[in-house]
């Protein structure tokens, strides 16, 4: 059916009865009362003469998860369906996906409910559908979501902060919208009024809409958007969030997984590795055999205990908190989406470690969990466990100040600890506000150092520019990491898709890596791109940079002196890793090689039918270096086009040593049904430096143009496939 012409299109139109519904709900003492007073608004809204109707979606708009394009008037009469007007950077838009999740789970399309999600970016980057996608994944979203780019929608509708909800009616008509998170019960009870409303009138449809989930179509991978990465220096492992499985990997520095806790489903649960579960675990910080780990969409931080192999909670209460002061202990104290996490220490004194300081991002503030007895700036002494806010005020601002309480943040997401003089602070990567902001360790003092601009209400002022102080202009800043060697501060840029240093004494800054290109190559630092890397941690005494790039599923290894990154490969025992997110399934599938991988064209070689052609490898690594144990390098024939080269061959092979490279036999067949192929080989090579420090994955590819004649050509000498890595 065709659109009906409406009176007004924006919210503005429903204000003055709804308004009067709230105020009413707020006298209402039972139940009962309340879902009368929504009957007898809705009966009000239906008794108007013109219906309050939304407008079209417009041509053209990219959709996720459906099997077409949706249309208002067409597809969604009949539905009580839910406009959630959203951006996926902002933390209370995150926030409200579970009271939608639960809804979802209570009332389905042939109930007659429908949720669509209208993605209206604030960030440049934002705009971006495969950016889209991986949001959508990222926090599980298997409703239909539209790209509304240039905010048509949310324009009509003059709609004015994320989130927004609009309910309509089965004609389209507007009948709600609730602004801003934390309205559950009022959301619940809106829908089940409106949907039993409705029914009883007949106008609600139990058809189906076509939906198709974005995630069905991935292939698995080792790593799923993993947020954090930090440095275990006495050990020489890593510990990675893997985030969109619900985990936490501790992996030996040559890739090889030790212990992965929780996932592969989102959860709650302490005890033992192979019980416990987390949900979208973020920050992670590892210390004698000890891990803290944000647990962001539980809103807990929990302690992972490797010698006893245990989990167990030590702040929070699992479901968000409003509390902007704390002061309970930790396992009574709620806390509000925890984004990253680092060891501290009370006092200047003595290096105790003895502090975790938590980004606090779904309350905007930075707050403290004592380990030990201790104090914090202008504190009293604090008892252990206890959980407390040590600066911001709790408002989302962009907002310096000498007192901590009065500073204000934008959903701080990365923390890392200078404690050395002159510095003795906290760097904090403010994303909203798109700023690096420093934290006193002395008296808690909040000052800027990068990025936004001087208005503490402006969160739009963003940008990719290098320069100086305020100068500077980042995109939605994820992580940060101090590298005390030289005094620079590595930043995760991450809507730039850039890693970027600052100089904290200048406050200089400017691109360290990346083009800018939301993609995956991994080359010189001028030529490599990132996808939104969300984490980093040096290593190594401050030669190699560890990069959480999230969107690539990927650990990248930031070479600080080459200027080369290379990907960690990931792996089991058991299984071997491409490079790129995805596990080969079968060691006879031909994995993909890197875009980065050199490309060799050999000279022609003359051949006969039946005769058996050798291909001697004889590759060089880089002085010192030696293959990775417990993953297999390996190489593959293929022959595009041409595959009756390859029937009964021997199509691939495990490189077990160096320094005795195989000869790889080919016999051309018989029966050639072309007299000219090209025999292609692939090589994969996982190998480490002389002290395991850095392991990387390199491959290569040689393709061999054959000319087939019936000419007998006898033995020829082996072919040299050579390459000094």
């Amino acid at each position: 059916m065709a659109a009906p012409r409406a009176r007004s299109c924006s919210l503005a139109g429903l204000l003055p009865a709804q308004t009067s519904l709230e105020y009413a709900l707020l006298d209402a003492v039972t139940q009962e009362e309340e879902q009368a007073l929504v009957h007898q608004y809705l009966q009000k809204v239906d008794s108007w003469e013109q219906d309050l109707l939304v407008p079209e979606f417009p041509d053209g708009l990219q959709w996720l998860n459906t099997e077409k394009p949706i249309s208002v008037y067409k597809d969604l009469c009949g539905k009580v369906v839910i406009f959630d007007f959203f951006t996926y950077c902002c933390i209370n838009c995150i926030h409200l996906l579970p009271d939608l999740h639960a809804l979802e789970h209570t009332y389905s399309d042939k109930d007659g409910l429908l949720i669509v999600g209208v993605h209206s970016a604030k960030f440049p980057n934002e705009k971006v559908l495969d950016n889209i996608k991986s949001a959508v994944l990222r926090y599980n979203i298997t409703h239909p979501v539209v790209n509304d780019a240039d905010a048509s929608l949310w324009q009509e509708l003059e709609i004015s902060c994320w989130p927004t909800l609009v309910i309509l009616g089965p004609r389209g008509n507007m009948l709600f919208s609730l602004i801003g998170e934390g309205h559950k019960d009022k959301l619940f009870l809106y829908i089940s009024i409106a949907l039993k409303y409705y029914k009883e009138r007949g106008q609600i449809r139990d058809n189906k809409i076509g939906i198709k989930l974005y995630k069905d179509s991935l292939p698995p991978s080792p790593l799923l958007f993993p947020g954090k990465v930090t440095v275990d220096h006495i050990s020489k492992r890593l510990v990675i969030a893997d985030t969109g499985h619900h985990r936490i990997l501790v992996v030996w520095k040559n890739g090889q997984i030790q212990y992965s806790i929780g996932g592969p489903n989102p959860g709650r649960k302490d005890g033992m590795f192979s019980e416990s579960a987390f949900n979208s675990p973020q920050g992670v910080a590892i210390m004698n055999n000890t891990i803290y780990v944000a647990d962001t969409e539980n809103h807990l931080i929990r302690k992972i205990d490797l010698e006893a192999e245990m989990v167990s909670t030590v702040a929070g209460i699992g479901i968000q908190g409003t509390d902007k002061e704390g002061g309970a202990k930790g396992e009574q104290q709620p806390i509000s989406s925890p984004w990253d996490v680092v060891f501290g220490t009370s006092g200047l004194e003595v290096q105790r470690d003895d502090i975790l300081w938590i980004a606090m991002a779904g309350t905007h503030q930075i707050w403290a969990l004592l380990l030990d007895c201790g104090r914090l700036p202008k504190k009293n002494e604090l008892k252990k466990g206890t959980c407390l806010r040590f600066a911001g005020s709790g408002n989302e601002e962009n907002r310096n100040n000498a007192y901590p309480h009065k500073a204000g943040f934008a959903q701080p997401s990365g923390l890392s600890l200078a404690s050395e003089d002159p510095w003795n602070c906290l760097f904090v990567a403010d994303s909203e506000s798109s700023t690096v902001r420093t934290v006193s360790l002395k008296d808690g003092a909040v000052k800027h150092l990068v990025g936004g601009e001087r208005d503490p209400m402006n969160l739009f002022a963003f940008g990719d520019v290098d320069g100086v102080g305020i100068d500077a202009k980042l995109q939605h800043p994820l992580g940060v990491t101090w590298d005390k060697k030289r005094n620079l501060l590595y930043v995760a840029d991450s809507y730039n898709h850039k890693i970027k240093v600052v100089d904290p004494k200048t406050k200089n800054c400017t691109i360290l890596a990346g083009t800018g290109d939301a993609s995956n190559i991994s080359s010189s630092f001028t030529e490599s791109t990132f996808n939104e890397p969300g984490g980093l941690c040096i290593g190594e005494n401050g030669q190699l940079l560890y990069v959480a790039d999230t969107n690539n599923h990927q650990i990248k290894v930031m070479d600080l002196e080459t200027k080369t990154i290379s990907v960690l490969p990931v792996f089991t025992s058991e299984n071997v890793v491409v490079d790129g997110p995805f596990l080969v399934e079968e060691q006879k599938t031909v994995p993909k090689l890197p875009k980065s991988a050199p490309a060799i064209s050999l000279p022609p070689v003359a051949a006969s039918p039946g005769q058996t052609l050798q291909f001697k490898l004889r590759l060089d690594l880089p002085s010192g270096a030696k293959l990775t144990e417990g993953v297999a390098s390996c190489w593959f024939l293929t022959a595009e086009g041409h595959e009756w080269l390859l029937q009964g061959q021997t199509p691939s092979g495990e490189i077990e040593s160096i320094s005795n490279q195989p000869t790889i036999s080919l016999q051309v067949p018989g029966d050639c049904l072309s007299p000219e192929a090209v025999i292609s080989i692939s090589v994969f090579l996982y190998y480490c430096s002389a002290d395991s420090s850095a392991c990387m994955m390199k491959g290569i590819l040689f393709s061999q143009p054959l000319q087939i004649t019936s000419a007998q050509h006898g033995c020829s000498a082996p072919v040299e496939l050579k390459y000094v890595f």
